[in-house]
């Protein structure tokens, strides 16, 4: 029994040193993958460094990575976050949609944020949540953007 749970440990231990070489892509493309967004929704700086520090990471094509996202398995486990919320809200990709869609996605992250659902939870175990006032002003502000997209239908 001790030596098949000796070779296990070393097989274990073979994987994980060769995952340390490799390495899902990053998902980095600079600040102006998020102008377009900016430029059309104005918010205002407070506004902006919420979306800096707590959406953009999974939401854009801007991750800014702590240091622990270049050990694996912690890397796999960012890089899926990072693809699934793209998946659902990509604000680098906000020039393309269409003003039902944007509306749509502003809509969706109202609801996200009101439930509690956004950002989540292993999110939040090493970043921190949206403060009760930081919610307040980002669905304000969401609905005061998502106006000029009800307008404009």
């Amino acid at each position: 029994m001790k030596g098949i749970l000796k070779k296990v440990g070393i097989a274990l231990l073979v994987v994980l040193v060769v995952l340390q070489f490799v390495r899902p892509d990053k998902n980095e493309s600079g600040y102006e993958s998020v102008a377009y967004f900016e430029k059309e929704t104005k918010p205002s700086p407070e506004i902006q460094q919420i979306l800096k520090t707590k959406c953009y990471d999974c939401h854009s094509n801007q991750t800014i990575y702590p240091w622990y996202a270049e050990v694996a398995p912690v890397s796999y486990w960012i890089d899926h976050h990072v693809e699934e919320g793209k998946e659902h809200f990509n604000v680098s990709d906000w020039e393309g949609y269409s003003v039902k869609k944007k509306d749509h996605k502003l809509e969706e992250l109202v609801e996200e944020v009101e439930e509690g659902e956004m950002p989540l939870s292993s999110y939040t175990w090493l970043h921190s949540n949206l403060e009760e006032e930081e919610k307040e002003q980002l669905i304000n502000w969401v609905k005061q953007v998502r106006s000029q997209y009800s307008v404009a239908e």
